[in-house]
Protein backbone atom coordinates (compact mmCIF):
# COMPACT_ATOMS: atom_id res chain seq x y z
CA UNK A 1 0.00 0.00 0.00
CA UNK A 2 2.94 2.40 1.05
CA UNK A 3 4.73 2.27 -2.19
CA UNK A 4 0.95 2.74 -3.89
CA UNK A 5 0.96 5.87 -2.41
CA UNK A 6 4.04 7.19 -2.82
CA UNK A 7 3.82 6.60 -6.79
CA UNK A 8 0.66 8.90 -6.57
CA UNK A 9 1.25 12.31 -7.07
CA UNK A 10 0.94 14.97 -4.74
CA UNK A 11 -2.06 16.86 -6.17
CA UNK A 12 -3.51 13.41 -6.97
CA UNK A 13 -3.34 12.55 -3.51
CA UNK A 14 -5.26 16.02 -2.24
CA UNK A 15 -8.28 15.73 -4.34
CA UNK A 16 -8.31 11.63 -3.35
CA UNK A 17 -8.11 12.67 0.66
CA UNK A 18 -10.69 15.69 -0.21
CA UNK A 19 -13.15 13.36 -1.94
CA UNK A 20 -13.14 11.18 0.75
CA UNK A 21 -13.39 14.02 3.11
CA UNK A 22 -16.06 14.99 1.83
CA UNK A 23 -17.97 11.50 1.68
CA UNK A 24 -17.43 11.10 5.35
CA UNK A 25 -19.25 14.05 6.17
CA UNK A 26 -22.06 13.15 3.38
CA UNK A 27 -20.99 16.57 1.68
CA UNK A 28 -21.13 16.73 -1.96
CA UNK A 29 -17.85 16.38 -3.43
CA UNK A 30 -15.85 19.29 -4.75
CA UNK A 31 -15.73 19.18 -8.29
CA UNK A 32 -12.42 18.11 -10.33
CA UNK A 33 -10.76 20.38 -12.34
CA UNK A 34 -11.92 20.94 -15.53
CA UNK A 35 -9.70 21.63 -19.13
CA UNK A 36 -8.84 25.61 -19.08
CA UNK A 37 -11.22 27.86 -21.11
CA UNK A 38 -9.66 30.24 -23.06
CA UNK A 39 -11.64 33.15 -25.06
CA UNK A 40 -10.65 33.63 -28.99
CA UNK A 41 -11.18 36.84 -28.63
CA UNK A 42 -8.99 37.94 -26.57
CA UNK A 43 -6.58 35.41 -27.57
CA UNK A 44 -6.79 37.11 -31.30
CA UNK A 45 -6.12 40.50 -29.65
CA UNK A 46 -3.00 39.49 -27.48
CA UNK A 47 -1.42 37.59 -30.50
CA UNK A 48 -3.02 38.66 -33.68
CA UNK A 49 -4.49 42.14 -33.37
CA UNK A 50 -0.83 44.17 -33.52
CA UNK A 51 -0.87 42.63 -37.15
CA UNK A 52 -4.25 41.77 -38.68
CA UNK A 53 -6.08 44.77 -36.32
CA UNK A 54 -8.42 44.18 -33.73
CA UNK A 55 -11.36 43.61 -36.90
CA UNK A 56 -8.76 41.65 -38.20
CA UNK A 57 -8.84 42.83 -41.59
CA UNK A 58 -5.00 43.49 -41.65
CA UNK A 59 -4.59 46.35 -40.77
CA UNK A 60 -2.91 46.51 -37.19
CA UNK A 61 -0.76 48.83 -35.92
CA UNK A 62 2.56 47.06 -37.09
CA UNK A 63 1.26 46.07 -40.51
CA UNK A 64 2.47 49.48 -41.77
CA UNK A 65 5.69 47.90 -41.02
CA UNK A 66 5.78 44.53 -42.83
CA UNK A 67 7.09 43.49 -46.06
CA UNK A 68 4.10 41.80 -47.48
CA UNK A 69 0.96 42.93 -45.70
CA UNK A 70 -0.65 40.67 -42.95
CA UNK A 71 -4.08 39.03 -44.61
CA UNK A 72 -7.71 40.28 -44.05
CA UNK A 73 -8.56 36.98 -41.84
CA UNK A 74 -12.21 37.52 -41.96
CA UNK A 75 -11.80 36.42 -45.73
CA UNK A 76 -10.98 32.81 -44.86
CA UNK A 77 -14.88 31.47 -45.29
CA UNK A 78 -15.38 33.73 -48.76
CA UNK A 79 -12.24 32.74 -50.46
CA UNK A 80 -12.71 29.02 -50.04
CA UNK A 81 -16.44 29.14 -51.83
CA UNK A 82 -18.20 29.95 -48.34
CA UNK A 83 -16.64 27.20 -46.39
CA UNK A 84 -14.53 27.90 -43.03
CA UNK A 85 -11.66 25.55 -43.48
CA UNK A 86 -11.01 24.98 -39.70
CA UNK A 87 -8.65 22.59 -40.08
CA UNK A 88 -6.13 24.52 -42.64
CA UNK A 89 -6.31 27.95 -40.05
CA UNK A 90 -5.42 25.50 -37.38
CA UNK A 91 -2.78 24.32 -38.96
CA UNK A 92 -1.56 27.74 -40.45
CA UNK A 93 -1.77 28.94 -36.61
CA UNK A 94 -0.12 25.90 -34.75
CA UNK A 95 2.67 25.86 -37.91
CA UNK A 96 2.15 22.79 -40.12
CA UNK A 97 0.91 24.47 -42.42
CA UNK A 98 3.96 26.92 -43.85
CA UNK A 99 2.51 30.43 -44.76
CA UNK A 100 5.09 33.14 -46.04
CA UNK A 101 5.27 35.47 -42.94
CA UNK A 102 4.36 32.73 -40.46
CA UNK A 103 7.34 31.39 -38.46
CA UNK A 104 9.28 34.02 -40.07
CA UNK A 105 10.87 37.38 -38.19
CA UNK A 106 7.40 38.68 -39.19
CA UNK A 107 5.27 35.91 -37.71
CA UNK A 108 5.72 33.65 -34.89
CA UNK A 109 4.14 29.91 -35.30
CA UNK A 110 1.89 30.11 -32.44
CA UNK A 111 1.99 26.81 -31.67
CA UNK A 112 5.76 26.70 -30.64
CA UNK A 113 4.89 30.59 -29.06
CA UNK A 114 2.36 28.58 -26.40
CA UNK A 115 4.13 25.82 -25.89
CA UNK A 116 6.99 28.03 -24.26
CA UNK A 117 3.74 30.05 -22.70
CA UNK A 118 3.76 30.79 -18.93
CA UNK A 119 -0.10 29.86 -19.45
CA UNK A 120 0.52 26.75 -19.73
CA UNK A 121 2.60 24.22 -22.23
CA UNK A 122 0.84 21.00 -22.18
CA UNK A 123 -0.59 19.36 -25.73
CA UNK A 124 -4.23 19.88 -24.01
CA UNK A 125 -3.16 23.98 -23.53
CA UNK A 126 -1.78 24.45 -26.64
CA UNK A 127 -4.37 22.93 -28.30
CA UNK A 128 -7.41 24.40 -26.43
CA UNK A 129 -5.38 27.89 -27.37
CA UNK A 130 -5.57 26.90 -31.16
CA UNK A 131 -9.10 25.99 -31.13
CA UNK A 132 -10.15 29.40 -29.48
CA UNK A 133 -8.49 31.16 -32.33
CA UNK A 134 -9.95 29.22 -35.21
CA UNK A 135 -13.43 29.20 -33.47
CA UNK A 136 -13.40 33.21 -33.09
CA UNK A 137 -11.70 33.70 -36.85
CA UNK A 138 -14.83 30.96 -38.05
CA UNK A 139 -17.38 33.28 -35.82
CA UNK A 140 -15.89 36.39 -37.67
CA UNK A 141 -15.89 35.50 -41.61
CA UNK A 142 -17.89 37.32 -43.98
CA UNK A 143 -19.47 35.32 -46.01
CA UNK A 144 -20.63 36.77 -49.28
CA UNK A 145 -24.22 36.29 -50.65
CA UNK A 146 -24.47 33.62 -52.55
Amino acid sequence: MSRCIRSITTGAFATMLALGAAAAWGQEPPSLPTQQSYSGSELFKTYCAACHGTSAHGDGPLAANMKKPPPDLTQFAARNGGVFPAALVAQIIDGRQPVKGHGGPDMPVWGDAFRASRLGSSEESVQARIKALVEYLEHIQERRAQ
